[in-house]
């Protein structure tokens, strides 16, 4: 494949840095003053292991620019995302004979399509700039999954192909950041697309010594507190579990509309939701039905029911619970520690 060659003249120089100010004003508006889980870059120079020397050199002007323009991190890992799949993190030019595309540069951007000259499109700085402000303009962007997130700024035949570059993105992000994501407790989302699932104190913690078989953490909240979801996915399910038993909603009165107490078994109103990564969160003791139904795709931070004290009980809270590859509970806390949210 071709390559363009790269020079970065002033006017350029002086066009980024007005670009950078004037989306400032975006990223402020978006977010009701800005500040949401945005970082630093203190290791823009670092090669993140299984990048060569040009792909690492791309992926840290892609952050850079990311912290230019005041973009929260999870904007980063989006974009890294994306530029691994459009371009392995490689400035392609020229894509040969057989492209039928004007597509170029790390994010495949195309002239015919407004996204700039081939000259500026080739140019990792402009690249990045174009998509960020692209990215924040899609209504709620942080909250989407990220390959909805890159879809809607990339317009690809192929929409589900992002999301699998979701955890080398993440991983890539952390190492400009010193090893490690922001913390974003107290901001809607992390930099890893979760949050908490409610504002609460934690209670209960997972498989203490009196209580091995709590396979999750009780944040304890008032009766109505908004649970929402930690993060983008699809509700697989939705029931009432009280005393051994279990139902699907029917519309009419359940065993779990009332308060139940210790010792009586199950997890009253509860919803399971589905992310990506075969990661599975469980919302337990709702004071009445979710407000979400099987097959409903969610956002992260949408509201999908409200804290009670149904099935096995003993007052208000959330029993929440993290599952990975399957039915394998894990640790809540240290899992959204490690995403960037503290419980």
């Amino acid at each position: 494949m071709g390559r363009v060659a790269l020079w970065v003249g002033v006017g350029f120089v002086v066009a980024l840095l007005l670009l950078t100010s004037a989306t400032a004003g975006v990223v402020s508006s978006v977010l009701g003053g800005g500040g949401s889980c945005v970082g630093t870059v203190t290791a823009p120079g670092a090669t993140p292991a299984g990048l060569s020397a040009e792909q690492a050199r791309n992926a840290s002007m892609i952050v850079t620019v990311g912290e230019r323009m005041r973009v929260p991190v999870r904007g980063w890992v989006i974009a890294v995302a994306t530029a691994l799949q459009e371009s392995s993190l490689i400035n392609h030019g020229d894509l040969g004979p057989n492209n039928d595309h004007d597509s170029l540069g790390l994010f495949q951007q195309r002239p015919s399509q407004g996204w700039g000259t081939p000259e500026q499109i080739m140019n990792p700085a402009y690249a990045a700039a174009t998509f960020y402000e692209a990215l924040l303009r899609v209504p709620g962007w942080e909250r989407l999954s990220l390959t909805d997130a890159a879809q809607k700024v990339q317009r690809s035949a192929y929409p589900d192909a992002y999301a699998k570059h979701e955890p080398r993105a993440t991983e890539i992000v952390a190492v400009y950041t010193g090893g490690t994501l922001p913390f974003c407790d107290g901001a809607p989302i992390s930099a890893s697309g979760w949050t908490r699932p409610v504002v609460g104190t934690a209670g209960s913690g997972f498989r203490t010594g009196d209580r091995p078989g709590h396979d999750g953490v009780d944040i304890m909240a008032p009766k109505g507190t908004v649970i929402r979801a930690a993060s983008g996915g699809v509700v697989v399910r939705v029931r009432c579990n009280v005393g051994g038993e279990s139902w699907e909603p029917t519309g009419g009165p359940m065993p779990c509309d009332s308060d139940g107490y210790p010792g009586l078994g199950g997890c009253g109103w509860y919803a399971d939701i589905r992310h990506s990564g075969d990661i599975m969160s469980r919302y337990c003791h709702m004071v009445r039905q979710p407000a979400v139904t099987v097959g409903q795709t969610v956002i992260a931070g949408q509201p999908i029911g409200h804290v009670g004290s149904s099935g096995n009980s003993s007052g208000p809270h959330l029993h929440y619970e993290i599952h990975e590859g399957g039915n394998n509970a894990v640790d809540p806390v240290p899992f959204m520690r490690q995403r960037g949210v503290a419980l």
